[in-house]
C-alpha cells in the first residue's frame, strides 16, 4: 500500500474527495502523518475558487472515474452503455460500474482497494461461475457466483482484506472460509456512496 498511498494521497487532494471513499489516504499518508484534504500548492486555510457549472460536472465526472479506476474512454463507454438501458440513465451508469468484475471483487472484500481487486483479476485469480476471468470490465450478472481460484485462496492480500472487512453491502454474499461469493442483486442508490453525483456526469456528457 506505501507505493499507492502517494498518488492516491495528491489525487484526492485534488479532487477535495477521498477516492478510496474511506478517507483512508488523508489519515495515513506515507504511514506516518495526517495529509491534508485541500489541494496541491494551497494553504490549508485557503478557500477553493467557485467552481463554474461545467467544472463542477468535470470534477464530478473524475471524482467518480478515479473512484471505479477507470481510463477516459472506459468510462465514456460505460456512459454510452447505460443511455441505452431503460430508465435513469445517472442510475443505470452507476449500476455498471458496480456490476464490474473487478468492482464486486472488492465488494466481497477479496481486496483492500478497487485496484488491488483489479490485479487479482488480472492476475487470473478469480473465477465467475467457475470459469477464469481474467478481464476487469466483465458485467456480472445477478446470481453469478465469484470464487478465488483453489491455488490462490492462500494469497496475503486476500487474508488481510477478509480479515479487515467488517460487514459486506447486502447486494452481495459472502463466503469468507471457502472464498466464493454471489452477486445477489443490483445495489439500490441509497446503497452507495451518497456524496457522489452521478447526474452531473450525465450533464457533462450531454452538454
Amino acid at each position: 500500500m506505501s507505493n499507492i498511498n502517494g498518488p492516491v494521497y495528491r489525487l484526492s487532494r485534488r479532487l477535495q474527495f477521498s477516492v478510496l471513499e474511506t478517507g483512508a489516504e488523508f489519515n495515513t499518508h506515507n504511514g506516518k502523518r495526517k495529509g491534508r484534504t485541500t489541494a496541491p500548492g494551497k494553504a490549508p486555510d485557503s478557500r477553493a475558487p467557485k467552481l463554474t457549472n461545467y467544472g463542477q460536472q468535470h470534477r464530478e465526472k473524475q471524482r467518480i472515474r478515479f473512484i471505479y479506476g477507470l481510463n477516459e474512454r472506459q468510462f465514456y463507454n460505460t456512459f454510452v452503455k447505460a443511455q441505452h438501458i431503460k430508465g435513469n440513465t445517472a442510475h443505470n451508469f452507476l449500476f455498471l460500474l458496480e456490476s464490474r468484475l473487478d468492482n464486486v471483487v472488492y465488494r466481497m472484500n477479496f481486496a483492500l482497494t478497487r485496484r488491488g481487486a483489479r490485479q487479482l483479476v488480472n492476475h487470473g485469480h478469480v473465477l465467475l461461475d467457475g470459469k477464469k476471468a481474467d478481464i476487469p470490465s466483465i458485467t456480472v450478472k445477478p446470481g453469478q457466483i465469484i470464487t478465488i481460484k483453489e491455488g490462490s485462496r492462500g494469497i496475503p492480500s486476500i487474508k488481510e482484506a477478509l480479515d479487515a472487512s467488517v460487514s459486506t453491502k447486502a447486494f452481495v454474499e459472502v463466503d469468507k472460509e471457502n472464498k466464493k461469493g454471489k452477486y445477489v442483486r443490483l445495489p439500490e442508490r441509497k446503497e452507495l456512496n451518497e456524496e457522489i453525483n452521478e447526474a452531473l456526469v450525465v450533464e457533462f456528457y450531454n452538454r
